[in-house]
């Protein structure tokens, strides 16, 4: 294969160095392995800590219109509110609205931490409406964490003005790292003043990709690197990309489905290009984490989303509503600041409960067993929730559900199901499905739902299909839930190991 020149075993950052293969990210456990410098930047950032998006809200600023590349998958909407997905917004903003719609938030959402700008186009492609918006934040809003998420192409030229204004995460995304991959991804790019085609882009963009990358990890700048899988172009190459990216120091690697409804626009979407299926992103995503960890917990959000992960308070904070708002921004820093306080004592004190060694005696015993198979089979468990780590959404309710693998070993996450159309409005909409089919249908693969209440229809209808609903279990924490049911399977026999080399669906 022709690669770029860049060099492909570049030394890990020091904290990638510091983890083995898979086990340096931002799960409950995994926190206790990272340094305190690391912790300190990723425990209240909802998309690099997968403890912190159960108790934290993002902000995305949608400041930055333009793009210098043009994506396959990508058809930018502006003043769009019936579709949730990258590259579209409902209204475009100025710095200075932008500054001005972040502070209301804070002030409405105390659990808001992080201001990011990714898009609708590229941040770095405007980088003077950028760096304006950060600059006023930085001084207005401090105790927010600024990112941003950008296509690489000028990330190097960049790298300074980032580090100006204390940005300590970015996120790249990097679809590939072979230029013929590339091509069928990347139609142009927009290169010192001329539009390149084919490969030669692709070759490119690739290389100021890896430099970019290079550079943010030796300046102490954590970064995610976003890849959409495409079925057919860049699924098998993607295991490459997560190798390469971990040993050159990326923090965590979110690997996404391609959104390819023709109704969209994209040229991907128009010709046919399938997305891919849930078991075939969850099959990637896990032979991908052999290399590095992996993020299962993104929501692919617009570019003016806001709130929690999973949840979009925009149409709250439009321009005229943000101007008719009366904020004391110092009360509300104080309620943002306490907040922050009360979740990271009641995460220190779970990782404390979770650290505490048992039985001693038990675990003499269990030093000297012999080894012996898995008490039973891995099971997909879905769970609705609204946020706070708890089981607290009634099914009816629920626009996406997170899906929770439990085994023997624990409970995890491994991804999320959105249970409506993409587009919720328009002629194009109408397949004649029912939210409820179309939920079913995102649901497959599960064996259990849980969720704080449910109704008699979607109950039978759920164990139809071979879902058995559960509302047992409302405001519980989810992993313990979840762990709950999967021992009440394996005491009623439902979990007999499957034959060996088969693998759970």
């Amino acid at each position: 294969m022709d690669f770029p020149a860049f060099d492909q075993t570049a030394p890990a950052s020091a904290h990638a160095s510091a983890c083995s293969a898979g086990s340096c990210g931002s799960t409950a456990a995994q926190m206790n392995g990272l340094s305190d410098e690391v912790r300190r930047k990723v425990q209240n950032h909802p998309c690099y800590s997968e403890e912190a998006h159960h108790h934290f809200a993002r902000m995305h600023a949608a400041v930055a219109p333009a793009c210098n590349i043009q994506c396959n998958y990508c058809n930018r909407k502006y003043d769009c509110s019936n579709e949730s997905r990258p590259g579209v917004v409902s209204e475009l903003l100025t710095p200075e609205q932008a500054i001005n719609k972040t502070l209301a938030v804070a002030a409405a959402i105390p659990q808001l931490s992080v201001l990011g700008i990714a898009g609708p186009g590229d941040p770095l492609a405007n980088p003077e409406r950028t760096f304006a918006t950060f600059r006023g934040l930085a001084e207005k809003a401090p105790d927010l964490k600024l990112c941003l998420s950008t296509n690489g192409l000028v990330l190097p030229e960049q790298i300074d003005e980032l580090a100006k204004y204390n940005i300590e995460h970015v996120t790249i995304t990097i679809n590939c790292v072979d230029p013929e991959v590339g091509a069928k991804i990347y139609p142009w790019i927009f290169w010192n003043n001329r539009r390149i085609r084919g490969r030669a882009a692709a070759k490119i963009l690739i290389a100021q990709q890896q430099k970019g990358l290079e550079m943010l990890v030796a300046r102490g700048i954590l970064v995610k690197v976003n890849s959409v899988l495409i079925p057919g172009v860049n699924d098998q190459h993607l295991r490459e990309v997560s190798r390469i990216v971990k040993a050159k120091g990326a923090f965590l690697h979110n690997v996404t489905p391609l959104i390819a409804e023709a109704e969209h626009g994209t040229f991907f979407g128009l010709m046919g290009q399938r997305s891919p299926r849930a078991d075939e992103l969850k099959a990637l995503q896990d032979d991908c984490a052999g290399d590095m960890a992996m993020m299962r917990h993104c929501r692919q959000c617009r570019a003016d989303a806001v709130g929690l992960l999973g949840e979009d308070r925009g149409a709250e904070f439009t321009l005229d509503k943000v101007a008719a708002m009366e904020i004391d921004h110092q009360a509300a820093l104080e309620r943002r600041l306490a907040l922050r306080a009360k979740v990271a004592a009641e995460l220190e004190s779970k990782r404390a409960r979770a650290a505490t060694p048992g039985d001693p005696a038990r675990q003499v015993i269990a030093w000297h067993r012999q080894p012996r198979a898995a008490l039973g089979r891995s099971v997909l468990i879905a769970v609705a929730s609204r946020g706070s780590g708890l089981i607290n959404e009634h099914f009816g309710h629920a626009r996406e559900f997170l899906v929770y693998e439990a085994s023997e070993a624990g409970a995890r996450l491994v991804g999320q199901r959105k249970t409506d159309l993409y587009c919720s409005g328009g002629e194009t909409c109408g397949d004649g499905e029912t939210v409820l089919d179309r939920t079913i249908r995102a649901l497959a693969g599960c064996e259990r739902v849980l969720c704080s209440k449910i109704g008699i229809e979607p109950w039978g209808r759920l164990e139809a299909a071979g879902i058995k609903p559960d509302g047992e279990h409302g405001m519980e924490p989810i992993e313990d839930a979840v762990m709950a049911v999967w021992r009440e399977m394996l005491a009623a026999g439902l979990l007999a190991t499957p034959v060996a080399g088969k693998r759970c669906a």
